[in-house]
């Protein structure tokens, strides 16, 4: 896998830095996957991540949403309220990827997901609704309670842990509900054994001592995310995996 690190330039002219993934041999213009991660930030975990991808022939990536000149936890609380109302600078800066990855020759601009965990869960969802996605891929993320909030998104596959906060998963049912009102193609799937982050492999203390023992269950739970990582594929190429009409000579 090639990795790097690249410079994205925001709205307002600032730049933010993202990690960004190919495949070693890359053939053609490839998919891609715009990952959002957690409130963990840029972990070493979404190299493994990135790597799920990469190794199916997607381009990813990340970009840092915390990347700012301003203390951690001030990016972390400013961007859960972006998520929960829908709008904020954490989606002009998620607007600015999805940019970057058009402008990429290797990179088939009409075959673009968007993916997210947690709190990047939620942005996917309104992401969706974009209009610059052809698959929303959320994992436990925040999901907005009017249905309009949703309409004309993209297919979603979604997947919740069923030990997670009773809030998280009401969150999963209103969005199938959601789904299943605008007849948006969908696969939410509850997990019986996994909490909250069960794809993510976090490491510290609080991701392995602390949040394990909350109510929310917070760990990595291998076969509820292989599966979550099977599911997904499917469905991606089924909704995504076709290659868009080279442009007219």
């Amino acid at each position: 896998m090639q990795q790097s690190t690249v410079s994205i330039t925001r709205a307002d002219g600032t730049s933010m830095k993202a990690m960004y993934c190919l495949p070693d041999a890359p053939g053609g213009r490839l998919p891609a996957v715009l990952v959002i991660f957690d409130v963990f930030g840029m972990t070493t975990d979404l190299s493994r991540i990135a790597g799920r991808f990469v190794q199916q022939g997607y381009a990813v990536l990340v970009p840092d949403l915390f990347d700012r000149p301003e203390l951690r936890v001030l990016c972390v609380v400013r961007a859960l309220r972006s998520t929960r109302r829908g709008s904020g600078r954490e989606f002009d800066d998620l607007r600015a990827a999805r940019e970057f990855l058009g402008s990429r020759s290797e990179i088939d601009a009409a075959r673009v997901a968007v993916t997210g965990f947690c709190m990047g869960g939620g942005f996917a969802v309104y992401l969706g609704a974009s209009g610059l996605y052809k698959v929303s891929a959320p994992f436990y993320g925040d999901v907005p309670g009017n249905v309009e909030a949703l309409r004309g998104t993209c297919p979603v596959i979604a997947s919740f842990g069923a030990r997670d906060a009773k809030r998280m998963i009401s969150a999963g049912h209103r969005l199938e509900s959601h789904l299943k009102t605008l007849g948006v193609p969908h696969d939410v799937k509850f997990y019986p054994e996994a909490g909250h982050s069960f794809m993510n492999r976090n490491s510290g203390f609080l991701a392995e001592r602390l949040a394990p023992n909350l109510p929310i269950h917070a760990q990595y739970h291998e076969p509820s995310a292989e599966d979550a990582w099977r599911r997904l594929f499917s469905f991606f190429d089924a909704h995504m995996n076709r290659p868009s009409n080279p442009p007219a000579a």
